[in-house]
């Protein structure tokens, strides 16, 4: 299996190669370069593999002989050691929540294998030290924080908006020390992003540095995202009902996954992609015109993506055929009073409590609509104590704080501060 350049103009890599260098020399997005449906057999019997064999069948064809089995049996193993739970909403929706991981974000899965892969790469002394670049609008940073902490050869280097994640978030990257580095950029995550996406392209810093990123750019942070949708089909298969995933969406990795999986065979009859005001997806699907915009704050700040990076994922999943991605793909954009009302409505109505995130996802399965032959799951993506001040007043209710909460709400935050590329530049060439 070699991965190419969504640019098509840099050479194809191994799994290896696309894990190490993250982007490709010319800018593109690495995709792989064949997908293989799995097999009837698979799918007739998916309920009586444990999630660990799922996801080893789902991923193996894409990382191939780059990581022996025993060893890519072990990474998923450690990878996935927590639950992935589907909790009933109304009588056709539950809720799939992703957040049982260490940092309580649907991250953890992706940042879990994909440090692994490299720690698997460094072990054999097939790679150089690695620097992880990676820009957060939230959730991305402490999953990654957590997922690479004390890995062996490998430091972490992490950016993201002031004042525009939680404080939760921010507690989650800037208090781990050892190989971690938190950087605090005077500007919006779009700003990080663009700088992380300047540096893999920055000559004298590649000849420094042997750059790679943890953002969902990164196909050993992407793929793993597949083994969401399997789990939960799994879990719901016997409701023999067509299945509809909405799915939360930002920079388009999550969702871009689901289609993955909906390409390898997954039965799905419809997939979502829930925005924000961002709402660059929604009207790509309306005008056939992509326009990237500034990002704008609201209340699901990991949603706040004005130029989503896997969307070209998306397009290349359905060969750039627009009728093709429609009859899959819908997208619709929702205010932040629209999301407040949700919560609300979730909460009194059926006495669960969503994430500003998960309660979008919620309104674009509402906005689709499920009729009684069909069964929709919204994918919870974060735990709601990430954004207390957002959740408590809605629901009008203190949520008590989880034990991987605890650990890091009272330590002392570390960042450095920054505004401009050159500062990331100096730092990464001094560092």
């Amino acid at each position: 299996m070699n991965f190419y350049s969504l640019n098509k103009i840099a050479p194809n890599v191994t799994f290896k190669d696309a894990v190490v260098k993250g982007l490709a020399p010319d800018k593109g997005l690495y995709f792989p370069e064949k997908i293989t449906p799995l097999s009837k057999d698979f799918f007739d019997h998916i309920e009586d593999f444990s999630n660990a064999e799922i996801a080893f069948e789902v991923i193996k064809q894409f990382v191939a002989d780059e990581i022996p089995e025993n060893e890519l049996k072990e990474i998923i193993s450690a990878t996935l050691n927590f639950d992935f739970p589907i909790v009933a909403i109304e009588e056709n929706i539950a809720a799939l929540e992703l957040f049982h991981g260490p940092t309580m974000a649907f991250k953890d899965v992706g940042a879990r294998f994909m440090a692994r892969c490299l720690g698997y790469f460094n072990k054999e002394g097939k790679t150089k030290k690695v620097t992880v670049l990676v820009a957060t609008s939230g959730d991305t940073g402490g999953a990654v924080a957590s997922g690479f902490l004390g890995v062996e050869g490998v430091d972490v280097v992490i950016l993201y908006p002031s004042g525009k994640v939680s404080d939760v978030q921010e507690k989650q990257l800037t208090t781990l020390g050892q190989n971690i580095t938190a950087l605090e950029v005077n500007g919006t995550f779009d700003d990080c992003q663009a700088m992380v996406k300047t540096a893999f392209l920055d000559e004298e810093l590649i000849a420094n540095k042997n750059l790679t990123s943890a953002n969902s750019i990164n196909v050993a942070r992407w793929l793993p995202q597949m083994f969401y949708f399997f789990f939960a089909y799994k879990q719901l298969k016997n409701k023999q009902k067509e299945f509809i995933f909405s799915v939360p969406s930002g920079n388009f990795g999550n969702i871009c996954a689901g289609l993955m999986a909906y390409k390898l065979g997954l039965p799905v009859k419809q997939f979502i992609a829930a925005t924000n005001i961002n709402d660059i997806v929604p009207d790509y699907l309306e005008t056939g015109i992509y326009t990237a915009k500034p990002s704008k704050q609201t209340i699901s700040n990991a949603m706040d993506v004005g130029d989503p990076s896997n969307f070209v994922r998306v397009l290349e999943i359905f060969n750039n055929d627009d009728v093709k991605l429609k009859e899959v793909l819908s997208s619709y954009s929702f205010t932040d009073k629209e999301t407040q009302h949700a919560m609300k409505e979730i909460k009194e109505k059926h006495h669960y409590i969503a994430d500003p995130h998960g309660a979008v996802g919620y309104l674009g399965l509402k906005r689709y609509g499920v009729d009684t032959n069909a069964f929709g799951i919204f994918l919870e993506t974060a735990h709601p104590v990430k954004f207390l001040n957002v959740v408590e007043p809605i629901i009008n209710e203190t949520i008590e704080l989880p034990k991987q909460i605890k650990e890091v709400i009272d330590k002392e935050k570390v960042s450095i501060n920054i505004s401009k590329y050159e500062e990331l530049k100096q730092f990464l060439l001094n560092s």
